[in-house]
């Protein structure tokens, strides 16, 4: 986690209440038909047809409106709106 303000970019009046997420992400090769792990990757031996995870790592959810977005999302708002 940053330590910098966050705002709310939907309820505009939260800077104190969020919820933080981790994501960890999981790559499998599931089976077409049933659904299931047929394959689990680990990080530096993925497949050639499969792209590495590239989303962030923190998800901020706020805890006023459980609005959740991107963490950079609730800084640049913070950021623009000081008052």
């Amino acid at each position: 986690m940053t330590t910098v303000p966050y705002l709310c970019p939907n309820c505009k009046t939260n800077r104190t209440r969020f919820n933080l997420i981790e994501q960890a992400p999981s790559s499998v090769k599931l089976d077409p038909t049933t659904g299931e792990i047929v394959e689990t990757y680990t990080e530096g031996e993925l497949s050639p047809f499969h792209l590495p995870y590239s989303g962030p790592h923190m998800k901020v959810q706020c805890g006023a409106c459980g609005l959740i977005e991107d963490e950079k999302t609730f800084i640049k708002h913070a950021e623009f709106n000081k008052h």
